[in-house]
Parts: structure tokens; C-alpha cells; sequence
């Protein structure tokens, strides 16, 4: 992975190359920020950049010996440490998973939590970097390094660590062999123990700029600048999320429907029309239940902004806004938090595996008062 491959975030890329540069690495980082904007991807970076032993100013080779293990991203001194998921055959630790990891990472370094638990199990099931992780990482960090005058380890999704294998790491984490970086990748650092948090040098990973991303966007997929600007706008800056609006246009087209109906039907107070339609719903995987979640959430706040009457203010497709159109005069500001909370409270609900088929009835009776009270 070089830094030329991760997309935009230059300024970032800049302050890692000088840190080199200058010999200042730091023995443990947080690359923080939200989903799919380059942190596993500056993390692997910056560790090829590290190790890398012909590296010019601004980029690792590509060719020396370092360079090609990290390809396949079998470099002995490169330790990653990530998430699984409880299974009863085998112990819960990252070796046992490090192939799958490796496979995913390189076909996309802007892999998601959600994707990976796919990956390892199903979309109803989550895992953690259960206790027994912890021997694993004191025991490598504490080997002398094969190849390279470095070793680094990145633990991705650090937030989802057992307060057991956290705190038996913290003296590490603290006071690493000598040449030893820690890199951890987080999506939410406000879940990580403050004990870790207070030891690493935080970098936050910005959103990624709307024009990188539609730049982007028109040369992988060939599409319009009008398209591709759609995309990057309703993205929040995140190529993980604008890459997968483009290839998961089947997933979107369910999700409008899904939120066609619901509104209509609310709208037209079809009680048993609603109930049938949370069985439906209910019968849907975890994951896809977010998604239309997420989804309504999004029409909500897109419908309420058209009512503006200012197109620059609304992100959404062609065929959404022809829907906003009839549909915006009943999402105004005295409902719209009630809508916005009822959205947000189901999502969580579902997160915490409530009985979806109750969740999305309640949720439907519940808007069928506000959106034609």
C-alpha cells in the first residue's frame, strides 16, 4: 500500500512522511475518523513507509524486498490485530482469521466493521478482540524483529477490545521494545478505555473533499460528473460509502421503495397494510435493517431541506427529489424530530437485536400520527 493509493488526504499523508523524515515516530498512534475515509489505509501506508528501505521523500519504493512482502501483506514485521468473531471450534484471536483479513484488506483497505462480520460470520452476529488476544500481542511485540529494523502493529477497530486484553497491554502499549509502532485504527475513540487513549499520539483522518471524491468516482466507474456528484454528496465524505452507493444500486432501489411505501401507507393510516409490511422487514437480516434505516433517516432530512426550495441543499438522486417533491410538504418543523428520533431510537434498537418485527411496527404507528396527524 502506498501513500499514492490512499485517496486524497494529503495534509495527513505530509505529517507522517516528515515524522520519518525527521525520525520522530511516535511508539503508539490513533488514526481516528469516520467509516471509509483511508485510516487502515494510511495505517498500512505509513507502515510500508517506515520499513521501506529505497523510500523517497513522499512514498515507499515498491520494490525492495520490504516493499514486495507488504504487497501481499506478509512482511514478518507487520502484526495486525482485529476483531472476530465467537466460535466454538476455535480460540478467539486474529491469527486464526489472518488470511480472510489479508484477502479482504487487499481487495479494499477501505473495508468497514459490517463488512468484515459478513466476511467471518453473518450480518446478525459481532465480535470483539476478546481477552486472549492480549498473550498474543505481548508475544510478538517482545520478539527481536526479522527483517526490518521496525516492528509495527495495527489493531483495527481497537474500540471493540475487551476491557481484559486492554488493560493487560496498557504497559506495552506504554513502554514498547525499542522500534516498536502500535497503530491503532479507530471509528469511534470515544468508546476506546482512556488508559489507551491517554498513551497513543492522536491524528484525526478527515472527511474525505466532495471533488476528490467525484474525481475519483467518474475514472473507476465511468460515470457522469452529475452522477458522480450525487454520489460524493450524500457520501459525508466517505469514499467506502460513495464506492458503495455506485455498487450496491440494487440495495438503494430496495430502500426507496421500502421508504415509499412505508410513507404512503402511513399517510393513508393502512394499519394492516403496515403490520404485513413489518414482517417483511423483520425478515431481513440485521445489516439490511440499518440500511434502510440509514436510508430513511437520510430521505427525512433530504425531504425537509427540499421544502428550501434551494437544489444545492439537497443530496439526493433524480428520481428521490421527483418523490420529495409530493412528499416534502408533509415533513416540516414540527415533526421533523419526532421523526429524526423515532428513525435514530429503531436503529438502535435493532443494534441491540431488539425484536425487529415490534420495532418497525411500533416505528409505523408511530409515524402514521405525525405524517398525516
Amino acid at each position: 500500500m502506498f501513500f499514492s493509493d490512499v485517496i486524497g488526504q494529503e495534509t495527513v499523508k505530509q505529517k507522517l512522511q516528515t515524522v520519518v523524515a525527521k525520525n520522530r515516530i511516535s511508539q503508539a498512534y490513533l488514526f481516528s475518523g469516520n467509516t471509509g475515509v483511508g485510516k487502515l489505509a494510511l495505517a498500512i501506508a505509513f507502515a510500508q513507509y517506515i520499513m521501506c528501505t529505497n523510500k523517497s521523500s513522499n512514498d515507499s519504493c515498491g520494490t525492495c524486498p520490504s516493499c514486495k512482502k507488504f504487497a501481499k501483506l506478509e512482511h514478518p514485521d507487520l502484526h495486525f490485530v482485529f476483531p472476530v468473531i465467537k466460535k466454538k471450534s476455535s480460540t478467539l484471536v486474529s491469527d486464526n482469521l489472518i488470511n480472510e483479513f489479508r484477502e479482504n484488506v487487499l481487495q479494499s483497505p477501505y473495508l468497514d466493521i459490517n463488512s468484515w462480520w459478513k466476511q467471518i460470520g453473518d450480518d446478525k452476529k459481532v465480535g470483539l478482540i476478546y481477552s486472549e488476544e492480549s498473550e498474543n500481542i505481548i508475544k510478538k511485540i517482545s520478539l527481536k524483529s526479522y527483517e526490518s529494523d521496525y516492528k509495527v502493529m495495527i489493531i483495527w477497530c481497537p474500540e471493540l477490545m475487551h476491557p481484559t486484553c486492554a488493560n493487560k497491554i496498557l504497559k506495552t502499549l506504554e513502554e514498547p521494545p525499542e522500534k516498536t509502532v502500535f497503530i491503532l485504527v479507530s471509528n469511534d475513540e470515544t468508546k476506546l478505555l482512556e488508559t489507551i487513549y491517554s498513551r497513543c499520539q492522536k491524528l484525526n483522518i478527515p472527511n474525505i473533499e466532495e471533488e476528490i471524491i467525484v474525481d475519483k468516482l467518474m475514472k473507476r466507474y465511468a460515470i457522469s460528473k452529475e452522477e458522480a456528484i450525487t454520489y460524493s454528496r450524500t457520501s459525508s465524505g466517505s469514499w467506502l460509502r460513495a464506492s458503495q452507493q455506485v455498487e450496491e444500486s440494487e440495495e438503494t432501489e430496495f430502500n426507496f421503495e421500502q421508504f415509499v411505501f412505508l410513507m404512503r401507507t402511513c399517510w393513508a393510516r393502512k394499519v394492516l397494510d403496515l403490520i404485513s409490511w413489518s414482517r417483511k422487514i423483520s425478515g431481513l437480516g440485521r445489516e439490511r435493517q440499518k440500511s434502510f434505516l440509514e436510508y430513511a433517516i437520510k430521505m427525512s432530512r433530504e425531504s425537509f431541506m427540499s421544502n428550501l426550495k434551494d437544489d444545492s441543499l439537497v443530496f439526493a438522486s433524480k428520481r428521490e427529489k421527483d418523490f420529495m417533491q409530493r412528499f416534502s410538504p408533509f415533513i416540516n418543523e414540527d415533526n421533523l424530530i419526532f421523526i429524526y428520533t423515532e428513525l435514530n431510537k429503531a436503529y438502535t434498537d435493532i443494534i441491540r437485536n431488539g425484536n425487529a418485527k415490534l420495532i418497525f411496527l411500533d416505528l409505523s404507528l408511530k409515524l402514521v400520527k405525525v405524517i398525516r396527524p
